[in-house]
C-alpha cells in the first residue's frame, strides 16, 4: 500500500509559551542595546530598550483611555515605526490589534470597523494618493461604535507617546494575560460573501514568526529588511515577530514598496534577509542603479505569495547573494506560514514546491469529496493543523465551521501533492481565488460591489492572464432591462475610491447570459477560457 500524503513537522526546538508583551521584555533585557528597527524613511532608529520603553508609554497612554483586554484597537496605515508601537502596545495590555489594509476605501475601512468592533482608530494621515482624514471622516458617523481616531503626527499621537509609563498598572493588566487570547484580526476575502476578520492569538502568530525565523537560521545578528506591508503576516507576523523572537532587528525602507529605496536600505543597513513577493524582487533586480547597491551582507530572505519562476530565483541567489532564501506557502488563517523551505533545499525544490510542514505542524492533502487522505503524488486539497490555526473568524461561527472541520483542521481550497520525500506542490487553488501581483481576491467580494451600479443586474468575476501582474480581473455583467452597456472604463469610475485598487476590474465584458452546468452553476473555468480569447490574452 502506498504511503498517505500526511505529514508532521517534528520541532527540535519548543513552542515559546508566552505573550507577545512578555517576548518583548525578554528581548529587551537580552538585546538592550542592539537596534530593534530602523524606519529609513523616517530617519528613526531605537535599540530593543528604547523601543520597550516607547511601547510602555502607548501601553500606558491606551490604558488611561480605557481601553481593555479584548477591546479592538484598529491601524490604518502603511510600514512605519507608529505601525509597530501599536502592534506591540494593544500587545502588552491585551487589546485586539485590527489590521486595516492600506490600500482600503470607504466601502471596505467602513465595513472593517463595523464588523470588528473597533473603539480607537490609529490611522496615517494620508499615503500617497490616499486621504485618509477625508475617508474616515466620510464614515465615522455612520460608526457609532467608534469612539477615536488618532492620526499620527497629530498632536494627539505625540501626547501619547510622551505619556510617563506606570510600571504597576502594565504589570497588574499583563498578569491577567493568557498566550492563547486573541489579539490579532486580519480581514481575508472568504470564497463567499465579504471579508472575513481572521482571530488570531499571541500564541498563533508569535509562535509562527519564531518557527519561520527559526528556518531562516536568525541569530540577534540578523537584520531582517521588511518592504512587504504589516498589515499582513507576511510583515508583522514573519517579519516583526520573526525578528523579535530572535533579538533581530527590523529595518523598514520606506512606507509601502519602492525597490530602490529596498535596495538602498539593504546595503546602508547592512540587510542579512530581505523578504518580498516575486514582483518584487523581479522589480529590483530590474532597478536603473542595481549594481550600484552592495547586497553582499544578505544571505536569506523569504519570497512568498505566488509561485516564483525559476529564472528569478536564480537571478535573486547568484546576484543579490540570496543563497538561502527560502519560499513560504500558508493563509491568514494560519498565522500564516504551513510549509518552508530549508536553506540546504537544492535550487529546484525551491523553484518547484512549497517545501515541507514546519515545526509542530501536522499537514495533508485529503480527497475534497470524500475527506480522506490521499496517496502520495496525488492531488487534493491541503489541510492543515496545529497551534498556528485560528481561532475563528470574528462573530462569524458558521463561516469558522466551513473552514475549520470537528478534528481541527484548516481547510485551504487550495489544490496540492505531496511526494515521497515530503514537498508539497501546489497545482492549482480554490476555484475562485485570483491572485493580483500578490493580493488574494475573491470575486464573490468584487461581484457584490459591482451588484450595486444601478445598471448591473448581475456580474461575474474571473482572473485573466496578465504579464506584469499574474493575473488581472475581468468582470462579466449583465446590464438591467433599458440600461446601456457599461464599459471597463465606466466601471473602473465606480469602483475609484470604494474598493482597493487591485479588486478594481481592469477588463469588463457585457454579456446576456453566463455559461452553466445543469444543475445552474455558473461555468468559471469556461468564463476564463472565453475571456482569455476574446480579450486577446492568450
Amino acid at each position: 500500500m502506498s504511503e498517505l500524503s500526511y505529514a508532521h513537522g517534528l520541532g527540535t526546538t519548543p513552542l515559546l509559551g508566552q505573550t507577545i508583551g512578555a517576548c518583548l521584555r525578554a528581548a529587551a533585557a537580552r538585546h538592550s542595546e542592539r537596534d530593534a528597527v530602523v524606519s529609513c524613511g523616517q530617519e528613526l532608529r531605537l535599540t530593543y530598550a528604547e523601543l520597550d520603553a516607547a511601547v510602555d508609554r502607548l501601553a500606558t497612554a491606551l490604558l488611561a483611555r480605557g481601553i481593555e483586554a479584548g477591546d479592538r484597537v484598529g491601524v490604518w496605515a502603511p510600514n512605519c515605526l507608529e505601525w509597530m508601537l501599536v502592534q506591540y502596545a494593544t500587545a502588552r495590555i491585551g487589546a485586539i490589534l485590527v489590521n486595516v489594509n492600506p490600500a482600503y476605501r470607504t466601502h471596505e475601512l467602513a465595513y472593517a470597523l463595523e464588523q470588528s468592533g473597533v473603539r480607537l482608530l490609529f490611522s496615517a494621515p494620508d499615503f500617497k494618493t490616499s486621504d485618509y482624514r477625508a475617508m474616515v471622516e466620510e464614515v465615522r458617523g455612520d460608526l457609532p461604535g467608534l469612539e477615536d481616531v488618532t492620526f499620527f503626527g497629530d498632536r494627539g499621537w505625540q501626547e501619547l507617546a510622551v505619556t510617563p509609563p506606570e510600571p504597576d498598572a502594565l504589570t497588574e493588566r499583563e498578569a491577567g494575560l493568557d498566550r492563547d487570547d486573541p489579539i490579532n484580526i486580519q480581514y481575508t476575502s472568504g470564497t463567499t460573501g465579504f471579508p472575513k476578520g481572521a482571530t488570531l492569538t499571541h500564541h498563533n502568530i508569535l509562535n509562527n514568526g519564531f518557527s519561520v525565523g527559526e528556518l531562516c537560521g536568525y541569530t540577534e545578528a540578523d537584520r531582517v529588511c521588511v518592504p512587504v506591508p504589516f498589515y499582513h503576516c507576511f510583515g508583522m507576523v514573519m517579519g516583526n515577530l520573526g525578528a523579535l523572537s530572535h533579538g533581530a532587528c527590523v529595518v523598514i525602507p520606506a512606507p509601502g514598496f519602492d525597490p530602490t529605496a529596498t535596495l538602498r536600505a539593504v546595503a546602508a543597513e547592512r540587510c542579512t534577509s530581505l523578504y518580498g513577493v516575486p514582483t518584487m524582487f523581479i522589480a529590483m533586480l530590474a532597478d536603473e542603479g542595481f549594481e550600484e547597491h552592495d547586497l553582499t551582507s544578505l544571505r536569506t530572505g523569504i519570497m512568498a505569495g505566488s509561485p516564483c519562476p525559476s529564472e528569478t530565483m536564480r537571478e535573486v541567489v547568484e546576484r543579490m547573494h540570496m543563497a538561502e532564501v527560502s519560499i513560504a506557502y500558508g493563509m491568514t488563517e494560519t498565522s500564516p506560514v504551513s510549509t518552508q523551505t530549508r536553506a540546504d533545499d537544492p535550487l529546484e525544490r525551491r523553484v518547484s514546491t512549497i517545501g515541507r510542514v514546519g515545526p509542530h505542524l501536522e499537514v495533508k492533502v485529503i480527497d475534497p469529496e470524500t475527506g480522506r487522505t490521499v496517496e502520495r503524488g496525488r492531488t487534493g486539497e491541503l489541510c492543515t493543523r496545529g497551534y498556528s490555526v485560528m481561532l475563528g473568524y470574528w462573530e462569524q461561527p458558521e463561516k469558522t465551521a466551513e473552514e475549520i472541520d470537528a478534528a481541527g483542521w484548516m481547510h485551504t481550497g487550495d489544490l496540492a501533492t505531496m511526494d515521497d520525500e515530503g514537498y508539497f506542490s501546489i497545482v492549482g487553488r480554490s476555484k475562485d481565488m485570483i491572485i493580483r501581483g500578490g493580493e488574494n481576491v475573491y470575486p464573490r467580494e468584487v461581484e457584490e460591489f459591482l451588484h450595486t451600479h444601478p445598471d448591473v443586474a448581475d456580474a461575474q468575476v474571473v482572473g485573466v492572464p496578465d504579464a506584469k501582474y499574474g493575473e488581472e480581473l475581468c468582470a462579466w455583467l449583465q446590464v438591467r432591462a433599458g440600461a446601456q452597456e457599461l464599459d471597463a472604463a465606466a466601471v473602473r469610475a465606480f469602483c475609484e475610491g470604494r474598493l482597493a485598487h487591485y479588486k478594481i476590474p481592469r477588463y469588463v465584458l457585457c454579456v446576456s447570459e453566463y455559461p452553466m452546468t445543469v444543475t445552474g452553476k455558473v461555468r468559471k473555468n469556461e468564463m476564463r477560457e472565453t475571456s482569455t480569447e476574446r480579450l486577446g490574452l492568450a
